[in-house]
């Protein structure tokens, strides 16, 4: 959205008997400010970007090297000064932050102090997905580059805020609805009304809530959302205005986009986020893949040697929080794997992904060693036999299982043919074995879906 955009007329003011020009004060102010720069900064060049993350680096870099004496150590072992990191190639000297760093008990990656207008510091815990729980400190200028990215995301996919709002999600512990949005749309324009659903509930209640508040935007986790769908498909609900759904924290089967089009006549869109550094990249509005934001975080994507990962391959993901000023995540190694992407046909100068493959665990080792990103895809399996959900589990180096929901009895030749590409779509004649479930696969307790797990050490 261009700062000429007729939606920042509908702007709510915020000093009492102001109504035009709007004038905003505080916390409202200050995110209408970094948005409208977003606004700029997204269409400029990419290297023009890539200058301007490198000069807030390095006073980033100067801090925690005082401030930090892990990073310290890092700077020393790579013989760098923190002003030094001003290119993609000094960055890259620099060794990788891992997890199991983060969890040092000696608490030296964190910063001892942090900037007073910084403050106030929040303990960050993450969920552990990746076998390795940490927390990071995340500070007031985190959240406000967060609510910034969020509002982003809206402004690309959403526009309309008077609309209903459903968020279905593990934080909320009761079902609620407000009269708004809440932050940040709330800071900055009137809204429709919201329901806050818990993840936890019994799908039935969850669709019942649904069906009850009848939204126009959803938003939830990928194995959330595919259990709405099929629980609406057999049971016949709609949801006669629903016309966005956002996906979020997890990887994104592609078939959801299509049971979401066939069954409500809605969007589907996704976003790439983690709860250490908030949102990595949003889907672009006008064109393919994920935009990173680069106004709040460099992207690597790097393969096994530590360099960037060819085109077409995918890599590890390598973040750095430009405005961390409490845990410096210098080139932290968050767990996740993408594949990087070209410029965008849209215009915009901000990096993009073409594809998040998930976890580690969600790749396939072969009995020789290799490890790669396999790709099933339901809509193959479908042609095969009239599979509806599935799971595959590598157990060890030669034995995977399948773990089906079928709306029938297999047949021994839709067996024999499902095993046959999976053979083919793993690369390897592993030992397989079926297994098959009556409605849905188990539910994952993080809201996290895996269509591939790895469970070789």
């Amino acid at each position: 959205m261009r700062s000429s955009d007729p939606l920042w007329s509908q702007l709510r003011s915020g000093i009492s008997g102001i109504e035009w020009p709007p004038a905003l004060r505080g916390p409202a102010a200050a995110l209408e400010t970094l948005v409208r720069q977003f606004e700029e900064s997204e269409w400029r060049d990419p290297a023009a970007i890539a200058d301007a993350q490198f000069r807030q680096l390095r006073r980033l870099a100067a801090h925690a090297g005082i401030n930090s004496s892990h990073f310290a150590a890092r700077l020393h072992k790579a013989g760098l000064r923190g002003s030094e990191l001003g290119t993609m190639d000094a960055l890259r000297t620099l060794p990788l932050l891992t997890r199991r760093e983060l969890q040092s008990p000696s608490g030296d990656v964190h910063c001892r102090e942090v900037p007073s207008d910084h403050l106030p510091i929040h303990e960050n815990r993450t969920s552990g997905s990746a076998g390795e729980p940490v927390i990071v400190k995340r500070t007031a200028v985190c959240r406000l580059f967060w609510l910034a990215n969020t509002m982003r995301e809206y402004f690309w996919h959403e526009r309309d805020f008077s609309l209903r709002f459903t968020a279905i999600g593990l934080q909320f512990h009761n079902h609620v609805v407000r009269q708004d949005w809440g932050e940040p749309a709330n800071l900055l324009f009137a809204t429709g009304a919201s329901q806050l659903i818990p993840a936890s509930t019994d799908i039935a209640q969850q669709v019942a809530w649904l069906a009850e508040f009848d939204p126009h935007v959803l938003v939830a986790y990928p194995i959330v959302l595919d259990a709405v769908l099929h629980y609406c498909a057999t049971h016949d609900v709609r949801l006669p205005h629903l016309k966005l759904i956002r996906s979020i924290s997890g990887a994104l089967p592609p078939r959801l986009r299509e049971e979401a089009r066939a069954l409500f006549g809605a969007k589907l869109v996704d976003n790439y986020s983690s709860e250490e550094v908030g949102i990595i990249a949003v889907e672009c509005p006008d064109g393919d893949g994920y935009h990173v934001m680069s106004e709040s975080v460099i992207v690597e994507i790097l393969d096994e040697h530590n360099a960037p990962a060819p085109p077409g391959e995918t890599g590890r993901v390598v973040i750095t929080d430009l405005h961390n000023f409490a845990t410096p995540l210098i080139r932290y190694e968050i767990g996740d794997y993408a594949e990087a992407g070209a410029i965008c046909s849209c215009g915009r100068g901000l990096p993009t992904l073409k594809r998040i493959a998930g976890r580690q665990r969600n790749w396939v080792r072969m009995p020789h060693g290799k490890r790669f990103y396999p790709r099933l895809g339901y809509t193959k399996l479908r042609d095969i036999a009239p599979v509806q959900q599935y799971q595959i589990v590598q157990h060890d180096l030669q034995r995977v299982e399948a773990r089906l929901v079928t709306e029938r009895p297999l047949t021994a030749e839709e067996v024999a043919n499902l095993r046959t590409y999976i053979h083919h779509a793993l690369g390897h004649p592993f030992d397989v074995t079926f297994s098959y479930f009556l409605d849905r696969l188990p539910r994952v307790a993080n809201g996290k879906f895996e269509e591939f797990v790895c469970l070789v050490p």
